[in-house]
């Protein structure tokens, strides 16, 4: 009698402890578990322990830039420097698309956006930026007169009524273009060019391709010395505060990146590194 009571205990608990592994099974398959949740975090701690920084940047002189056994570029050399003094490896992914950018970032694919970022109200709802690295504005694009069959370039605003401009897909441009199509009170159209970046417009323009590009100055002057075909003296807006971006749910990585541009622009470090890019 005593050991049929002692085994009914023992099928009791086994049963019990049988459903509660099936109801924390059941639980773990429905509700993000906190093993789920550490591994969706990638902050500044998470990138130190895997020794690795991945950064989302544009091909071009003054993102990323190969040339024969060089690379180089401003974002390029300022990434570095941040991921010695860090002592993290750094990973460098070209992408011209700027929402690709966004989404890479979002996806964790990415940890910092290093890219002519300007700093605006809307991009601020989605990631957060560092300190200013750079000023920077968005210029048009065009031939000289003397390169265009002798028609002068654009200097009025208003002038760009009806005209077409070209872009690159998806570039922060657009929004600034729909404003000016407000402020002038009539149509500019806008075609945004995939898998082009600023740089490949520009040539387009100076080959006669196409007639307006709304680019970065930064990368308009750089251009400039090699096709001086074109003209970039007529602003489309104002100068801009260019940064880096990072996620929202990563302060420890915007933190450290701030003390490290603090630090940097102190030991004018920055300065030397402005001087090699942008001596126009």
């Amino acid at each position: 009698m005593k050991n049929y009571k002692q085994i009914t205990i023992y099928v009791t608990l086994l049963g019990v402890t049988v459903m509660l592994m099936l109801l924390l099974w059941s639980y773990g398959k429905s509700s993000p578990s906190v093993k789920r949740i550490t591994e969706d975090v990638r902050d500044f701690g998470e990138i130190c322990n895997e020794g690795i920084l991945r950064v989302a940047t544009e091909y071009n002189q003054i993102g990323y830039f190969i040339d024969g056994d060089t690379v180089s570029g401003f974002q390029y050399d300022l990434v570095l420097l941040f991921g010695k003094a860090m002592n993290l490896q750094v990973e460098i992914y070209p992408e011209m698309d700027m929402q690709k950018s966004i989404d890479g970032l979002q996806s964790r694919k990415y940890d910092i956006i290093a890219r002519n970022l300007s700093i605006t109200g809307s991009l601020r709802k989605g990631m957060s930026f560092t300190h200013p690295l750079i000023l920077n504005k968005q210029v048009l694009v065009q031939r000289k007169a003397e390169f265009n069959q002798g028609l002068h370039p654009v200097r009025n605003q208003l002038d760009l009524a009806r005209k077409t401009l070209y872009i690159p897909k998806n570039s922060p441009s657009m929004m600034r273009i729909r404003n000016l199509s407000v402020e002038i009170g009539d149509t500019v159209y806008v075609d945004e060019v995939e898998k082009y970046g600023d740089e490949q417009l520009i040539i387009m323009v100076a080959k006669g391709d196409i007639d307006y590009a709304v680019c970065d100055e930064i990368i308009a002057q750089k251009s400039q010395a090699v096709y001086p075909e074109i003209d970039i003296d007529t602003d489309i807006s104002f100068t801009q505060l260019n940064a880096w971006a990072v996620r929202k749910d990563s302060p420890e990585l915007l933190d450290s990146l701030n003390t490290w541009i603090s630090r940097l622009k102190k030991s004018k470090e920055i300065d030397k590194i402005q001087r090699k890019y942008f001596s126009f």
